[in-house]
């Protein structure tokens, strides 16, 4: 073994990178050497029975091919072809720039998948590249290795010594588990390692869209990111990636949820995923611990759309020109983890760190279904009319309850036990020696209106708004009641075929229904000076009851009580943070149909 300097590794004319398959920073170490050491050619841990389909297959990067074959025993052998791999990145390096390019491996069947611990690639950044490599090849330094191992470090070693008789310089990139025993074999030399030199029916497929959320060796955000950096820096940090994707996460759970995830949660969330990473002897949270972290700290949403984000890999084409391959975790004996959302999109995924997806129909392409929202004929989810309506029942009860409870009159025992001792106030002045009665005095009237602001949703200086769409939808039936709301607007968060998924600002329900004018035309309720405020209008004006229901942060205006007043109504203030902020969440969101004919398959996107 000869080291040219104190940071490479190499015999003679060769400089030999070693690597671990699919780790981004190995495959940016080769692009780095590259530039270099600028090689006469490319010698790669493949063997050459399967050079033309590798070949074929990276030159559709950054479309993602599946070289295979079946074996003498019927097993089918898949090699995936990815972009952070460090063999596939210098065969796309050696292609690019003309360099001639070997394939030195030995074709050989029945290789047990190899699950040795490795230390985390991330050190790469810190320590370097060589001092990595140099530290595993000295601890595995005379370990046994198997027949089938030393025949492909001998054929390899036989391809690199006729390579360096030409006198040019030649650059190996192979895995760092055959790197000392190569370097030991290069020393001696070797002959030619009977083995097969052709293998019939090879093929190379495209990789199913959906199986590269699942199978994938790095996490697909991460491979993008080092595709795009093929064209411009090669600074990338494992790190950073991973704070891009949770600060992507953010910002879509606010679009389809509108809830903010504070600072606070996000460090509660990098201190929760890194320390789940040092209990499993890493230095960088995998995409399965971030997940595991997110729904930890914040909630099921958040960590669903950290996964979206984070398990879709944008190269795509829907005309590949090649057989499409769907596989699984399972067909390249993978360890499958999983990991179950708990939300109305109920989500599952499989993938290496994985979180298995249960299957669900998905786009044929990004927008695919919002271009065909039409949006002219809209109506509800009808198990969600069953919610809203009941919440809008219960909150008409209690409200009642509270103001009935605020009625009851409370004295001192005279001469009649009214309705019945009051043994609170009784026991609270005890020491007086005196009894306290009370007396029911029933509230008159029900409540035939309720409005609940989830949000006053004010114009910025700018005058946009958060939930701008502005409806009134009349009931279908006896049960239903009539409904003005504000949320944001259908067909901008889709979950199928005509299935959109919106959040209420706030809603205003009265019954009976079948009577409600477009309440955001109606020039009556010109004079609200916001979207609440056009709500208790509305629901004061079309009350046939006494009370109005109003549940939002702050109380009614007193333009609003006074109207009420003069109306003849009155208003019951219900603050909303005294209900559940779950519940509230369910009912928040909402679902609408393009047509009718959508409700008879939106169970199975709902």
């Amino acid at each position: 073994m000869i080291l040219t300097t104190k940071t490479e590794i190499g015999w003679n004319n060769i400089r030999m990178v070693p690597i671990l398959h699919n780790r981004m920073e190995f495959a940016l170490e080769v692009r780095r050497v590259f530039k270099d050491f600028e090689p006469d050619h490319v010698a790669v841990e493949y063997p050459d029975t399967l050079k033309g389909k590798i070949i074929d297959g990276v030159k559709r990067l950054p479309l993602l091919s599946v070289v295979y074959y079946e074996e003498k025993d019927e097993t089918f052998t898949y090699l995936l072809l990815e972009p952070t791999d460090g063999g596939v990145e210098a065969i796309r390096l050696a292609l690019s720039n003309g360099i001639p390019l070997h394939f030195v491996d030995r074709d050989t069947e029945g290789c047990p998948p190899d699950f040795s611990p490795m230390p985390d690639p991330y050190a790469i950044t810190r320590i370097g590249h060589f001092l990595y490599c140099q530290a595993h090849m000295k601890t595995y330094r005379g370990h046994d290795a198997s027949p089938e191992d030393l025949l492909r470090e001998k054929t390899m070693a036989y391809h690199l010594q006729e390579l360096s008789k030409t006198g040019e310089k030649i650059l190996f990139v192979g895995g760092l588990s055959h790197a000392q025993g190569i370097l030991d074999m290069l020393d001696q030399p070797q002959t030619q390692v009977i083995g097969r030199r052709v293998r019939k029916g090879v093929g190379l497929a495209h990789l199913h869209r959906d199986s590269s959320r699942e199978i994938m060796g790095e996490m697909p955000f991460l491979s993008t990111a080092y595709e795009r950096s093929r064209t411009g820096p090669m600074e990338l940090d494992r790190l950073k990636i991973n704070n891009e994707l949770i600060d992507i996460g953010r910002k879509r759970h606010w679009k389809t949820s509108k809830e903010e995830v504070p600072h606070s949660q996000i460090r509660m969330l990098n201190k929760f995923a890194r320390n789940y990473a040092f209990l499993t002897e890493n230095l960088v949270p995998s995409f399965y611990q971030i997940i595991v972290a997110a729904r930890g700290t914040v909630d099921d949403n958040f960590a669903y759309e950290v996964w979206e984000e984070g398990s879709d890999y944008p190269y795509q084409s829907e005309e590949p020109g090649l057989p499409v391959l769907r596989l699984e975790g399972e067909d390249l004996f993978l360890d499958n983890r999983r990991i179950r959302f708990h939300r109305q999109l109920k989500t599952l995924r499989r993938r290496l760190v994985p979180v298995p997806v249960k299957k669900k129909k998905r786009e044929q392409y990004p927008g695919e279904w919002q271009k065909d929202f039409k949006g002219f004929s809209i109506c509800s989810y009808p198990p969600e009319d069953v919610v809203v309506e009941g919440y809008g029942h219960y909150l008409s009860e209690k409200a009642l309850e509270i103001k009935t409870e605020e009625n009851i009159r409370i004295e001192p025992f005279a001469c009649s036990m009214l309705d019945g001792l009051d043994i609170r106030e009784t026991i609270r002045k005890w020491t007086s020696r005196t009894i306290y009665v009370r007396e029911d005095r029933p509230l008159k009237g029900k409540v035939g209106s309720v409005v609940v602001i989830f949000d006053p949703d004010l114009p910025d200086r700018d005058g946009r708004e958060e939930f701008p769409w502005r409806v009134t939808w009349l009931g279908e039936h006896n049960q239903e009641s009539d409904m003005a709301f504000y949320s944001t607007p259908a067909g901008e968060v889709m979950d199928g075929p005509g299935i959109s998924r919106c959040q209420y600002g706030g809603f205003m329900m009265t019954y009976p229904p079948l009577r409600v004018y477009d309440v955001w035309r109606d020039p009556f309720f010109h004079f609200a000076r916001n979207k609440p405020e056009k709500l208790l209008m509305a629901a004061l004006d079309y009350s046939f009851e006494k009370h109005v229901v109003y549940v939002a942060a702050t109380p009614p205006s007193g333009w609003c009580q006074s109207l009420a007043a003069r109306l003849g109504k009155k208003i019951i203030y219900l603050p909303i943070g005294t209900f559940s902020p779950v519940t509230l969440k369910k009912i928040k969101q909402f679902h609408v149909l393009d047509g009718h004919p959508v409700r008879k398959y939106a169970r199975d996107y709902i």
